[in-house]
């Protein structure tokens, strides 16, 4: 049966229709409100062309409906009775076959009674918004067909005046999942059908101020201010005043525009956001409005805000909670851009559509500068060569430039939006051209952003992905003066990303490089249970999808629930706007956009052997945006036995509306020196004893692999070459991510095969063990032996040198591979199982968080503690994690257990590094989820004598080569001791 023709409206490719409010800007008004969030009626059907064509009467008895709240998105509801999630990143998760979309397209009808009084439908006007649904929305009230809303992330308003009661009314929406619009919605998350921002009920007046555009203007020669002013009402709401007791302003209107120097005003900025209230009112309605005075400029390769070049130190962010969707949750988003600012982001790109309002409230608050990013996104026709894009298609143009004018004129009052993107991976054509064209023509006084048209012909800002450093470089020549960003680069999926910092120093080189915005906050993860009630984290796949893109919607400097990962400490550290040098003396430079360092006190610290023995403060002057300054370092005594380190940090003089007093802004260390300690000296023979071998108070077995030491259960200690792969090593780039030539790029962030294929492919992670010879003598024991895979002709021989010395049991580790290796070595560790209840770690090394060799700017060299538990990450998908180099000592205590007491030399391949966990490598790659993994049986420590970077190949470049583990022969010393 074709579809019912009152159902065409689906498929039909157009704008929102029927009686709609011109957009206009989201406006903090007294006028009267009526939320009607909260419990509604509802019911779902297996397709649009199903739905009861009573359900819209206000007769219709829906008592026996289920109950929905709203906001809220129904396939996170009803316990999968009302459908699941679906994700999928580049694809459709239905036929392209553009407008049309299945016949089986849940549709979910809900139903609201609510009351007004009888004044709001005796005078005024009454106007019902809703702010986002997905996909498409047929409302009626009252019985009467009102209209069809589309654009899922984008505000609709109607004109219902006139048509609701006194006393009870009855509001219908018929959502459907799927829509022509689907095709312009295809971003990288999770498709998420329903009611799930607010639906509010606006009382207007007659004669209101219906819109209003304040422009802050500041010049930044002269720090005078100029307010803009436009009024969008009938005739009949003017006079219009505007007042501001701060700058002593009373202004009155009595036409729609108006334009008055204010004098000289603070700026607005990321680093202070200084806003001035403006009270906006007429004789029937008052508007608070937030102004912020800044001039944003592109002049040639500058991107400008109040005369100076941004640097973007920014994150990509969804609307995401793991239990709510795309729900908004003031005080939890409040809570999440905190640690944005504590973790120094001060940019945001809204990917890939614009936000609840309420985050760019926060944004202007707290200081962040915003990307504002359009609903569009198409990304599924790069599979067909972009044959049919919406984007070259006439007949989507009004659908383009619909979204484009109600994303302007809702967020135009924000200060902190200081660049409009047309959208995001949606090939290149004319519609994209015509919103360029509109959006600068309404708002010049912001530049435009879109990375997809690689012509860079429409756009202000030079923009790519996850481009190579190489490729950047190039497109400085390419583009020379132009302003250049990343709008996503370092992907933080899993474990990694690795090589921030090259980044970082890249952007130093150059002006026209602004910076980027990382991929991406928060992982995607939504909150679910096995079978038997076992928590843990969805992804692709984990909802019953038949299509869906796995784990690649994990990707956050987050976790799911909130957790910072590693990465996002390392981000801080690499990024910071406060630059500490410690040489021959203290240099400090400060990159910050507005504030000089006079809010920060510099301390030092000076440690022997990871404990302080000295503390003071550095006078350094305050020192303006751009420039630097130089203190010398404090007379210390260095006499002591040990490694003595001198830290620096700078941290908060006060607390401030984002952190507390003495929050760390950054860190910087210098080794000063090191005071030789005695060497331990009386070494013990090795001795065969029964099926095996003594040395000291270690047991080994016939092959030489350790038993015991000091009576305690020691397993193991043999070489590995193996690690769980992260999701780094094991996606290759995405196909539709084709970054360069290999020829010109190095190959870096090309398609092909992922490390872990590779790896697998020579099978490092089934190596097997060949004793070649075993020597037993009065200064120890030697094993030599060959690590090979089975069918593989290349292999790693390995010497392990095992003595007894005062009392700890020494190895001294050689491996050297065979000629013919064509793949990097995930790791070269000595892997040793311990007991079970171990409980907490304390060590002398690098911390405290892990760290890569392509991702070592958070750590310092100190002495940390910690549960073993909290040793790694809990990703969505279990990974190698963990690990930390450079180490000095280890203690691991607990659990009634004697301490196990680890420490290192320092080789010519410097220190060993060390991971503690309570699962192997071989356990964590094996398991797809974390409630995958099997209850510990034994606490696994591997020593690492080197370890492969992380990079960002799941979506980005590989591991660079200076951090990239090679084949090659390699050494390590190190001593084991129970106590």
């Amino acid at each position: 049966m074709p579809l019912h023709p009152d159902a065409r409206y689906v498929t039909d490719v157009a704008p929102s229709s029927g009686r709609l409010v011109a957009p206009r800007a989201d406006l903090a008004a007294d006028s009267a409100a009526l939320s009607l969030d909260g419990d509604w009626r509802f019911r779902l059907y297996p397709g649009v062309d199903e739905a009861d064509a009573a359900a819209s009467e206000v007769g219709f008895d829906d008592s026996d409906w289920d109950v929905i709240d709203v906001p809220s998105h129904w396939v996170l509801r009803g316990d999968g009775a009302w459908g699941r999630p679906i994700y999928t990143n580049v694809n459709y998760p239905f036929p392209l076959d553009p407008p049309f979309v299945p016949d089986a397209n849940p549709t979910g009808d809900h139903r609201r009674r609510f009351s007004v009084p009888a004044e709001w439908v005796e005078s005024g006007r009454l106007w019902l918004r809703f702010d986002g649904l997905e996909s498409i929305g047929r409302v009626w009230l009252n019985g009467v067909e009102i209209g069809v809303l589309r654009g899922s992330r984008l505000r609709n308003e109607l004109d219902v005046t006139g048509l609701v009661r006194a006393g009870e009314n009855v509001l219908v929406v018929r959502v459907s999942q799927w829509s022509a619009m689907s095709y312009v919605e295809d971003q990288d998350q999770w498709w998420l059908p329903g009611l799930f921002r607010s639906v509010t009920l606006l009382r207007r007046p007659d004669a209101g101020l219906d819109d209003l555009w304040v422009q802050a203007d500041r010049d930044p020669e002269t720090g005078v201010g100029v307010l803009t002013i436009e009024v969008t009402a009938d005739d009949a709401a003017f006079p219009v005043r505007v007042r501001c007791a701060e700058l002593e302003l009373d202004l009155t209107l009595n036409h729609a525009r108006a334009s008055v120097e204010v004098g000289v005003v603070e700026p607005w900025g990321a680093d202070v956001p200084r806003l001035y209230r403006l009270d906006v009112s007429n004789a029937v309605e008052s508007v608070a409005v937030n102004a912020g005075f800044r001039r944003v400029e592109v002049v040639g390769d500058a991107w400008l805000v109040n005369g100076r070049r941004l640097r973007i130190r920014g994150v990509n962010r969804h609307d995401f909670d793991p239990v709510e969707g795309r729900v908004f949750d003031e005080a939890l988003v409040r809570e999440a851009m905190l640690l944005m600012k504590r973790s120094n982001l001060n940019a945001i790109r809204t990917s890939h559509y614009p936000p609840h309002p309420g985050l760019l409230d926060l944004a202007d608050e707290l200081g962040f500068w915003v990307m504002d990013e359009c609903d569009i996104e198409t990304h599924g026709f790069v599979h067909v060569d972009w044959a049919g894009n919406p984007s070259d298609d006439p007949q989507w143009r009004e659908v383009y430039l619909d979204r484009a004018r109600r994303m302007v004129e809702r967020d135009k009052n924000h200060p902190c939006v200081v660049a409009w993107s047309l959208g995001n991976e949606s090939g290149a054509g004319e519609n994209l051209a015509a919103m360029a064209a509109w959006i600068r023509e309404r708002d010049p006084g912001r530049p435009i952003h879109y990375e997809g048209d690689h012509s860079d012909e429409h756009v202000d800002l030079v923009s790519r992905m996850y481009a190579p450093l190489e490729e950047l470089v190039r497109l400085t020549e390419a583009r020379p003066g132009r302003p250049i960003i990343e709008c996503e680069y370092v992907h933080a999926m899993g474990n990694g990303a690795g090589g921030i910092a090259a980044y970082e120093a890249l952007f130093d080189t150059n002006p026209a490089f602004h910076g980027g915005f990382v991929w991406e906050w928060r992982d995607h993860g939504l909150l679910t249970r096995t079978p038997d009630g076992t928590p843990f984290y969805g992804y692709g796949g984990d909802f019953g999808e038949v299509f869906h893109d796995g784990s690649f919607v994990c990707d956050g400097m987050v976790l799911a629930d909130g957790t910072p990962t590693p990465m996002l400490a390392e981000y801080a550290a690499v990024v910071t706007p406060i630059k500490l040098a410690v040489g021959d003396e203290l240099t400090v430079t400060n990159l910050r956009h507005d504030s000089s360092t006079a809010d920060l006190v510099f301390a030092w610290v000076h440690e022997v052997d990871g404990v302080a023995v000295a503390r003071g403060v550095f006078q350094v002057p305050a020192i303006e945006p751009g420039a630097s300054a130089s203190v010398a370092l404090p007379e210390l005594a260095l006499d002591a036995e040990g490694e003595h380190w001198l830290t620096v940090t700078a941290a908060l003089r006060e607390a401030t509306p984002w952190a507390s007093a003495g929050h760390v802004v950054s860190t910087g260390q210098r080794k000063l020196a090191e005071v030789a300690r005695r060497r331990p000296t009386g070494s013990s023979a090795a001795v065969a004893e029964g099926d095996g071998y003594t040395l000291g108070d270690a047991r080994f077995d016939r092959r030489g692999a350790l038993v015991s030491v000091g009576g305690l259960d020691v397993t193991g200690g043999g070489v590995t070459l193996w690690r769980a792969p992260t999701e780094n090593d094991s996606l290759a780039t995405m196909g539709s991510y084709e970054l360069g030539d290999p020829a010109t790029t190095g190959g870096f962030g090309v398609p092909g095969p992922s490390s872990a294929e590779r790896w697998r492919s020579v099978g490092l992670d089934r190596l097997t063990t060949r004793v070649l010879s075993l020597d037993v003598s009065a200064s120890g024991l030697v094993v030599v032996s060959r690590l090979a895979a089975a069918q593989a002709s290349v292999y790693a021989d390995v010497t392990q040198r095992w003595s007894w010395v005062d009392g700890e049991l020494r190895l001294e580790v050689a491996v050297e591979p065979s000629d013919g290796w064509t793949v990097t070595w995930p790791r070269v560790g000595v892997h040793l199982v311990l007991p079970a209840g171990y409980e907490e770690a304390s060590w002398f090394g690098t911390g405290p968080g892990e760290n890569y060799a392509d991702s070592r700017v958070a750590a310092r060299v100190g002495r940390f503690s910690a549960p073993i538990d909290e040793l790694t990450v809990p990703y969505a998908v279990p990974q190698e994690t963990g690990h930390r180099a450079e180490l000095r000592e280890l203690v691991l205590t607990g659990g009634g257990l004697p301490e196990f007491v680890v420490t290192t030399d320092d080789g010519s391949d410097g220190r060993p590094g060390f991971a503690v966990a309570r699962h192997s490598a071989e356990q964590w790659a094996a398991a797809s989820h974390q409630h995958e993994l099997s209850a510990p049986t034994a606490t696994h420590l591997y020593v690492d004598i080197a370890q492969h970077g992380l990079g960002s190949r799941s979506c980005g470049p590989d591991v660079r080569p200076e951090a990239a583990l090679w084949p090659r022969a390699l050494a390590g010393s190190m001593a084991f001791r129970v106590v």
